[in-house]
């Protein structure tokens, strides 16, 4: 099938697909005329990565569970592992991201009470680390 073809089966751009195979990441055949080809494997594989990367695996990420997925050899010790180093990440990003929306919410709170010309949200900014 065509890239088109396969963008829509895999929910992934046609752009996507092609940075994919630039970076070595999946590859598919090509036809006489130069155009690429796509098997259900090649769209199986791309809906795979697709998913990997709404869960946030990063591109090198995805090329260890690719290779994981197609050896059929899977390793579930090395896929769990690498699952939950993801997970302690995703935790972590959820931990700045509750501190951010923390001190976002308490300079607007300021802004919201104060009755100075001063802006607690721009000083809020520009105080050192710390203070």
């Amino acid at each position: 099938m065509n890239i088109s073809k396969a963008a829509a089966q895999s929910g992934l751009q046609a752009t996507t697909i092609r940075y994919y195979e630039q970076i070595g990441l999946i590859s598919s055949s090509r036809r006489d005329n130069g155009y690429r080809d796509y098997t259900p494997t090649d769209v199986d594989q791309l809906r795979f990565v697709h998913q990997a990367r709404n869960l946030g695996f990063d591109i090198e990420e995805c090329r260890r569970l690719l290779a994981l997925y197609t050896s059929g050899h899977e390793d579930k010790a090395c896929v769990r592992a690498l699952a939950e180093q993801h997970l302690d990440a995703v935790d972590q990003k959820i931990r700045e991201l509750k501190a951010m929306r923390t001190t976002l919410s308490d300079l607007v709170e300021r802004c919201r009470t104060t009755t100075e010309d001063d802006c607690p949200i721009l000083e809020g900014l520009a105080a050192k680390p710390g203070n």
